[in-house]
């Protein structure tokens, strides 16, 4: 115990004498936490709207009114050709097009029905289903007061006046993506920590020559692998502790759930983190080799954890390699405690899977490193 005491002595020293590396474990997790929260989100607002209005009437302009009325729309140009407003599509300037017809208003008197045409730049297809969404919510809104102010047929519009809808929205009342965002942004902060810094800790080793001479000492392997990784599983659990802070005085994000079960959950997933980096640092030789193949895990890691799409939308050969990726389970864990305030009962899968990932990414790790002596 006495040598892995002195072993982490010698890392805590060596990492605050190391000007390169406390920027990326204090300053960078920071600044990503801000920015991410603010900046990763699929709210749309501002959606740039161009109107072809044939018709002129009273009724279109109470159309356009309803959009301009609206958070999310902002209306660019007016216009009575289609194809400035296609060029406006080309130019970036206008991310829908809706054309109301000559005979609009008319057909809505004469017929009880009208079109619209909406054109919407589909290039990324998530924004275009929620362009077309809330684009349907404003029309259909438009239509029925359009019903309740023509309609001569008092029953017709006393159900419509009687339909009241209460929602509720569990965990999340106020619909605040930074809710949502917040603890899967955590999950990087101490991924980053916990992977990236560990297996490039190692190499830094073998690069300046160290390594060596540590291997010929009487020093254990479990000694110095513990040694090694402990700091930053420390490093890592002080970061997640500063971030929740930070997230809850910035963010205002709701802890509803036990933040010691947070604690136990996170202390096994770094246990993952720092086996996998230990794992890259027994493959490379320098840091160089290890930051790009640690980076290389990582993306695949954070695309498929759920973060930012969910892994139900996933076809069915992701969901089951998504089942050996570590931070998608640690992120599914840290929102239900976080904003559900689940027990262990509710998470009991997630981290026994979790768990069991340790063991194969420790025991792995030892297996491929090797010590003279």
């Amino acid at each position: 115990m006495r040598i892995i005491l002195y072993i982490l002595q010698k890392e805590f020293i060596q990492v605050f004498r190391n000007k390169s590396m406390l920027p990326i474990i204090f300053i960078m997790p920071i600044i990503q936490l801000i920015i991410l929260v603010h900046a990763a989100t699929f709210e749309m607002k501002n959606i740039k709207m161009t109107i072809i209005d044939y018709d002129l009437s009273s009724t279109s302009r109470g159309l356009m009114n309803k959009f301009e009325g609206s958070p999310f729309f902002k209306i660019s140009n007016y216009t009575f050709s289609e194809k400035e407003a296609d060029k406006e599509i080309l130019n970036g300037n206008a991310d829908i097009i809706i054309e109301i017809p000559k005979d609009f208003e008319k057909r809505l008197i004469s017929e009880n029905s009208s079109k619209l045409l909406m054109k919407i730049v589909a290039i990324n297809g998530v924004s275009a289903g929620l362009i077309y969404a809330y684009s349907s919510n404003v029309i259909q809104d438009f239509n029925k007061q359009i019903i309740i102010e023509n309609s001569g047929k008092s029953n017709i519009i006393s159900q419509l006046k009687n339909i009241n809808i209460n929602y509720s929205y569990w965990y999340n009342p106020q619909l605040n993506y930074k809710n949502f965002m917040v603890p899967g942004i955590l999950v990087l902060l101490i991924t980053i920590i916990g992977f990236l810094l560990s297996g490039m800790n190692v190499v830094r080793e073998k690069e300046i020559g160290t390594i060596e001479q540590i291997n010929v000492t009487p020093i254990k392997k479990y000694q110095f692998i513990v040694g090694k990784l402990l700091p930053f599983w420390i490093i890592a659990l002080f970061e997640l502790a500063f971030g929740m802070t930070i997230g809850k005085l910035l963010f205002h994000i709701p802890i509803v759930g036990n933040i010691g079960l947070v604690f136990i959950v996170a202390s096994v997933y770094l246990l993952v983190i720092l086996g996998l980096g230990l794992f890259v640092s027994t493959l490379t030789n320098t840091q160089q080799q290890a930051m790009l193949i640690s980076f290389f895990f990582m993306m695949i890691f954070i695309l498929m954890s759920g973060l930012f799409t969910a892994i139900e939308n996933m076809p069915n050969w992701a969901i089951n390699v998504d089942r050996f990726n570590p931070v998608a389970y640690f992120i599914r864990i840290i929102r239900m405690i976080l904003l559900k305030g689940s027990g262990f009962n509710e998470i009991k899968y997630d981290f026994f899977c979790l768990v069991v990932l340790a063991c194969l990414a420790n025991c792995l790790a030892v297996w491929r490193y090797r010590k003279i002596a």
